[in-house]
């Protein structure tokens, strides 16, 4: 294999596929990345066995057509390391990759591309098309309820429903819980499925999409998910497992309704939880007339509170939560206000922006 490339060109192919490869493998060939030239196109495949991404470019032209895999960090700080607009210019030679640009020469050891794995081969069950955008947002503002290394290892990950031209995007850990409806998606007009997708699929998918308008390509099969843009080919496996009836954690709608500026909401809540108990970060609201009190105290007697006015004339209500869990859903609102229903001292609260009606968030109370 023999090329020549862009510096800038490369090191974006390189640091799209390097958030697939973890630091540490048992499998030394997981450590590195396939380079494969074929014609004038240069793909670069990174994979963990659960996930697989592949980047591409077309090149200006191919010298030599060719396969064969390197360190991926090794890699990655030789690019990175090369002055801007510098070229780089690639040759294998037997069981090594030379590198070169202007006076800088380094000669990497290489595996063979035959044994770098693939994830299976799955059969595609549906197929449709989303704004890149659009995905991205909805990931973007829903990610943050997923469960991190649960026993439930179902709720590790994002459940996607399909049903009635409607895609859900729903991620819960049992404590709160974040849902977003993407409705008239006229490629899903008659389908019907639930699959979840696992948190490092969605974490790098989020880290891979971009802002753009254009149509992206999504298929669902029996075990993996696939997304296809025009810069890269991303596909995860999926988890094995059955979500819970999310419907069941879904409240009544609550009697007492109060909208609260956001940014003195957040600074609010951030302040008084310097006093929280660091283990389980539990503040209480207490709602009263025209005000909203935060309060905490932790073992050691100290105390923290808050005032904020509110347009609010019902009834007293004092209820905890973790401020983590209301602090995530203001970090997403995106509008000047944000909405909270309550109910009562044993139900959710349901947390909204008031701009974007495709979003809902629910968050458990807790003893304090």
């Amino acid at each position: 294999m023999h090329f020549i490339i862009e510096r800038e060109k490369l090191l974006k192919l390189i640091q799209l596929a390097s958030g697939i490869v973890e630091k540490k493998q048992t499998l030394p060939i997981l450590s590195n990345v396939l380079l494969a030239l074929s014609d004038t196109k240069l793909s670069i495949t990174a994979t963990d066995l659960e996930i697989e991404l592949i980047t591409y470019i077309e090149m200006d032209q191919s010298v030599e057509a060719g396969e064969i895999t390197v360190n991926a960090r090794k890699l990655f700080d030789i690019c990175k390391s090369l002055p801007e607009e510098a070229k780089i210019e690639f040759v294998t030679e037997k069981n090594w990759i030379k590198i070169k640009s202007g006076k800088s020469h380094f000669n990497l050891v290489t595996l063979p591309a035959n044994e770098f794995p693939s994830v299976e081969e799955s059969t595609w069950q549906l197929e449709f098309f989303l704004p890149e955008a659009i995905l991205k947002t909805y990931l973007e503002n829903c990610y943050f309820a997923m469960a991190q290394q649960d026993v439930r290892y179902y709720l590790n990950g994002m459940l996607f429903e399909i049903r009635d031209s409607q895609l859900k995007f729903i991620a819960t850990n049992g404590h709160r819980m974040a849902l977003g409806t993407c409705s008239n998606v006229d490629s899903l007009k008659g389908q019907s499925t639930q699959v979840i997708v696992p948190r490092k699929g969605v974490l790098e998918l989020m880290r891979l999409l971009s802002e753009g308008e254009s149509n992206i390509t999504l298929k669902i099969g029996s075990n993996h998910l696939q997304v296809k843009t025009p810069d890269f080919l991303f596909m995860s496996k999926l988890i094995d497992g059955k979500f819970p009836d999310y419907s069941k954690g879904i409240p009544k709608i609550g009697d007492k309704v109060i909208y609260v500026e956001k940014e003195s909401f957040k600074q609010a809540l951030t302040r008084v939880a310097i006093l929280s108990n660091e283990k389980y970060r539990g503040i209480r609201l207490l709602l009263s007339s025209g005000a909203i009190k935060i309060m905490t105290n932790n073992p050691e007697q100290e105390e923290a509170e808050e005032e904020l006015a509110i347009d609010y004339q019902g009834p007293e209500l004092e209820i905890g939560f973790n401020v983590n869990y209301l602090l995530d859903v203001c970090n997403v609102v995106r509008a000047e206000n944000v909405k909270l229903t309550f109910s009562d001292i044993n139900s959710c609260v349901v947390m909204e922006d008031p701009s974007q009606e495709d979003y809902i968030y629910f968050v458990m109370p807790m003893q304090v």
